[in-house]
């Protein structure tokens, strides 16, 4: 029995760290940034790393630091770089009993462009012939993210798990090639889903409408709602987070801490407020612990170098106990 599966591709992250003065960002007359570099040129790097990445990995790693017993379904390539996954997750206690293989595709890879504190992924994923494994045993959560093309075989068999398992629970973080898809094809999934993350702009995506045309995160949270999740995060960056029920929602704001890289900030959000919950915490604490685990992310590179045990997680939430969630409405 895991406390928790989570389901999605992980990824091999390169991280490459642009120096300030080989860069720039414009911004066009929609207000939309553009990172530049010089066409045609030899640009100069001040480092470069590799990393395990992907929601569902990073989720995996951080529910695994905080105690949860975790394991990760998903199919990778074959290629070296699913054996380097494999190791990378049972180095962190990860169980890989339901990682099957697809010999006719390549592991995910990204490249990750980090410019002062803000990220550009460049991302490619392969269709693949997705398997569920036939020994996937009792969970009290499932979280799902991050599929690419092919992942509407996995989603009806997430369904037709919780038919079998009454008591699970499932969280989802719809990824950017998800989302492509749009509500019809996760309008299913939606109906069971009892926690659903997002951040502002995948909240817009799903939802059909805008916080300019909203005019409040409140009218977003309700449209997310009303797809059919029991519970809903938004995460907005330096605007902090909300969290809602049908009864209530919370906003909380970011930690006053120096941004390094953005990369995993979402995710560990989740891990934390998904691990809160998992150890039944309300709200207001799930809040806590997600903006405290997103926020010793973003202070360093990689999107799991500063994922937290439990320890160093509540340490974090006493240091900022002047941070706490605000209820709204």
């Amino acid at each position: 029995m895991h406390d928790l599966i989570t389901i999605g591709d992980p990824v091999i992250d390169t991280h490459v760290q642009i120096a300030d003065n080989q860069a720039s960002v414009q911004t066009n007359d929609r207000e939309e940034s553009f990172l530049c570099f010089p066409y045609g040129q030899k640009i100069s790097i001040n480092d470069s790393f590799q990393a395990l990445g992907g929601n569902a990995a990073d989720v995996a790693v951080g529910a695994s630091r905080l105690g949860l017993k975790t394991a990760l379904l998903t199919t990778l390539g074959g290629d070296a770089g699913a054996q380097l996954v494999s190791t990378k997750l049972q180095a962190e206690g990860i169980a890989t009993d339901y990682i099957m293989t697809d010999p006719k595709s390549l592991t995910r890879y990204s490249i990750i462009l980090n410019y002062k504190s803000e990220r550009t992924i460049l991302t490619h994923a392969d269709k693949r012939n997705y398997a569920w494994p036939d020994n996937v045993g009792g969970a009290n959560w499932l979280y799902y993210s991050g599929l690419g093309a092919g992942f509407e075989k996995v989603q009806k068999k997430i369904l037709q798990y919780l038919k079998n398992h009454s008591s699970t629970r499932l969280a989802v973080n719809p990824g950017s090639y998800m989302l492509e898809h749009g509500r019809a094809a996760l309008k299913d999934v939606l109906l069971q889903t009892d926690l659903l993350f997002v951040n502002l702009e995948e909240a817009e995506i799903l939802s059909g409408t805008t916080l300019a045309k909203q005019k409040s995160v409140e009218a977003l949270l309700r449209a997310l709602l009303a797809l059919g999740p029991d519970e809903v995060v938004i995460t907005d960056g330096e605007k902090g987070a909300w969290a809602s029920t049908s009864d209530e929602w919370w906003h909380i704001a970011a930690l006053p801490v120096k941004v390094v890289s953005k990369t995993g900030a979402g995710d560990a959000f989740a891990s934390g407020y998904l691990a809160a919950r998992f150890y039944e915490h309300d709200i207001k604490n799930a809040l806590q612990w997600g903006i405290a685990n997103s926020s010793a992310v973003i202070g360093q590179h990689g999107a799991q170098t500063g994922l937290q045990n439990k320890t160093g997680l509540l340490g974090l939430v006493k240091k900022y106990s002047s941070v706490t969630p605000v209820k709204q409405g």
